[in-house]
């Protein structure tokens, strides 16, 4: 028996504009965006669904904490592009043995954790 995990899943007031956002910060794929829900992907077709409030999910939009973690190859290039932006990203926090990782909010004020392993 083996275990496959999907979608992680994040509330968005608009999944087209989420979609442009993820897909330009983060490097990631768009599959498909619909008025209720965008699907993006990374280079391993993991997955994460930005929803509308359309879809009918309750969670709102400004999650305090990451539903998921996004891994980076370049933390500290990522980390300045978040300072450039005007996002006011934390301070890159940990080691290089274990993880280096810093939080961001994205369009629409929820948390995302990036990580560099």
């Amino acid at each position: 028996m083996t275990t496959r995990m999907g979608s992680a899943f994040v509330p968005v007031s608009d999944a087209s504009a989420a979609a442009s956002w993820y897909t330009d910060f983060l490097g990631l794929r768009t599959v498909s965006v619909e008025d209720h829900a965008a699907v993006l992907t990374d280079e391993a077709d993991r997955t994460v669904t930005l929803l509308a409030p359309s879809s009918g999910i309750a969670a709102k939009p400004g999650l305090d904490w990451a539903t998921c973690t996004y891994v980076v190859s370049d933390i500290d290039q990522h980390h300045a592009e978040s300072v450039r932006r005007g996002l006011a990203p934390s301070a890159v926090e940990g080691t290089a043995t274990v993880c280096r990782f810093f939080t961001v909010r994205d369009l629409d004020g929820n948390m995302m954790l990036i990580v560099d392993q």
